[in-house]
């Protein structure tokens, strides 16, 4: 049973990443990562003041690593990170605004090459309070033609 706070996604969705200049991003839901994840072209750490930041360049569309953002961010945290096949890698983690179905969060995002999965972004389980995911269906946070939202 779910509250009316709780909002149903389906197993892909779209979101947006309004500080990262992303309009529109098609995102996996995956509740087998804890963190979500987004690919990055390049990323190289820098010091801004006394605080460490971070340069990346962002292809948040599938099979076109021409169309790029360069963004800047404060890095939050390294962290070494196991994918879903066992491997072990160490993670810049980004803070920044999400919104999916109207909802604007603040998650945490690591920046990985992910040019060979599916998805350029991965929504992980610590983004994912307040969602219940209906592993069946997908897009119930967009209204498109043909599947209006629930």
């Amino acid at each position: 049973m779910t509250d009316k706070n709780t909002m149903k996604v389906g197993w892909k969705e779209y979101a947006a990443l309004p500080e990262l200049g992303v309009e529109r991003i098609h995102v996996k839901i995956d509740t087998g990562a804890k963190t979500s994840a987004i690919h990055t072209l390049s990323n190289k750490l820098f010091l801004k003041g006394r605080k460490q930041w971070v340069k990346f360049t962002l292809a948040p569309h599938q099979d076109d690593d021409d169309t790029t953002i360069d963004c800047e961010m404060p890095v939050k945290d390294q962290r070494t990170i196991t994918s879903s096949n066992g491997h072990k890698s160490e993670r810049i983690v980004i803070e920044t605004p999400l919104v999916i179905g109207g909802i604007k969060r603040h998650i945490e995002l690591t920046l990985v090459c992910r040019r060979k999965m599916k998805f350029r972004m991965l929504l992980g389980r610590q983004a994912m309070h307040d969602m219940v995911v209906v592993p069946q269906k997908s897009h119930l946070t967009t209204k498109t033609k043909g599947n209006k939202k629930s």
